[in-house]
């Protein structure tokens, strides 16, 4: 365990939030930047982490507990296997399961947090379903919360979201949505959601605080995520930049998972005035100065957008039947912050014609939507331990 202990740390109260990454960094982004505005506001925080470690997270003043770790070894993120390959059995989940419990009772929380569950995270039920009998055995039974981001994945398997909705009524105080119903409403993503409309609260989106505008000037940054499904969307890049005659600096950021193939593809047929790189930890501050983002459209890239108000050209994953980042796109696209692009037969003629009606937008001052969900998810925690303290 990492972070520092002392008297005060704890005088807002001690939360448990469990985090499960399985292929991007996205979730463990979040939950860290959440914690963190919980360590601000005085809370004493144990995050728990069962994906890949990944460096620089959690962060600072937040203790951390990492359990075994799994990512998902399909596409479908239906089957789960070590970080050597071997696919979980019996014994490992045994013996996570048992190592997430011991974290939960030496933490003993007021509050605690579960990170997608029961909205998604299914594979992990295993070890989930155990801590939420010993939250409800626990005296005093701390409060539970489940966070999710703001559009949920649709194509969900008939009678799931019963299953969610039955689990939420039984087990959880609130649903903390980290985004603006002005932006995008639960219901639209989750037709249940009237069921649950009393423990659903809003946060706002889960945004990072604006960052330094980096020494490094390009007038287009594009990055392609992870980098494993970013080959389609660099290689349309660079080809509209030559039907364009564009000759102004391009920094290109294919990800670290590019395969090397691809990479050195890019690099030969690149050109005058493109950087290319595998991976850029400053991506947040080279957009300030940027006159143009390519990019995907996942939940922490667009914070970082919104945050820098750069011109947006959205290129949204959906290979696998995915469809949060599709939904994304098009709703920052119909409030004027945003232009689309289709990854499916993606050419370098659309991504051209897309480039120039981009440039053309407007990005407001003042935006429509709020980006101050780690706060006001710390600020919520606070208010709902408060109430229930004042009850008689």
């Amino acid at each position: 365990m990492t972070g520092s202990h002392n008297a005060d740390r704890s005088a807002a109260g001690k939360v448990f939030f469990y985090v499960q990454h399985l292929l991007g960094i996205g979730h463990l982004a979040r939950a860290s930047r959440i914690s963190r505005a919980l360590v601000e506001a005085g809370f004493d925080v144990t995050l728990a982490t069962g994906g890949a470690p990944v460096a620089g997270f959690p962060g600072e003043g937040i203790r951390h507990v990492q359990l075994p770790a799994v990512v998902a070894s399909n596409n479908g993120f239906s089957a789960l296997s070590d970080l050597d390959g071997y696919p979980v059995d019996a014994a490992f989940e045994q013996a996570r399961t048992a190592r997430l419990l011991e974290a939960f009772h030496a933490a003993r929380p007021d509050v605690v947090i579960l990170e997608a569950f029961p909205f998604g995270r299914r594979q992990v039920r295993f070890e989930l379903l155990p801590l939420i009998e010993a939250i409800e055995a626990a005296k005093p039974r701390p409060l539970l919360f489940s966070s999710i981001r703001d559009i949920l994945q649709e194509n969900r398997k008939p009678g799931r979201d019963r299953e969610t909705v039955d689990l939420i009524r039984a087990h959880f105080n609130g649903v903390l949505v980290h985004g603006a119903p002005e932006f995008v409403r639960l219901e639209e993503t989750f037709a249940l959601t009237p069921e649950i409309a009393d423990r659903v609260h809003y946060t706002g989106l889960v945004a990072p605080p604006a960052p330094e505008p980096s020494h490094d000037r390009f007038d287009t940054v594009i990055s392609a995520g992870g980098g494993a499904v970013g080959s389609l969307l660099i290689g349309a890049a660079l080809e509209a930049r030559k039907l364009l005659d564009d000759g102004s600096s391009w920094c290109v950021i294919t990800g670290p998972n590019l395969p090397q193939a691809d990479y050195d593809r890019f690099e030969a047929c690149a050109g005058e005035n493109v950087s290319l790189f595998r991976f850029r930890p400053d991506f947040p501050n080279l957009l300030p100065g940027a006159k143009l983002s390519i990019s995907q459209a996942g939940y922490n890239t667009v914070c970082d957008l919104l945050v820098a108000r750069c011109r947006a050209l959205l290129v949204p994953f959906a290979a696998g039947g995915e469809t949060e980042q599709g939904v994304r796109a098009e709703k920052l696209q119909t409030l004027g912050l945003a232009r689309v692009v289709s990854e499916e037969g993606l050419t370098g003629k659309a991504m051209a014609e897309a480039i120039l009606a981009a440039k053309e937008l407007v990005v407001p001052e003042h935006l429509p939507i709020s980006l101050d969900g780690a706060a006001d998810t710390a600020r919520f925690v606070r208010a709902c331990l408060d109430k229930r303290q004042d009850r008689p």
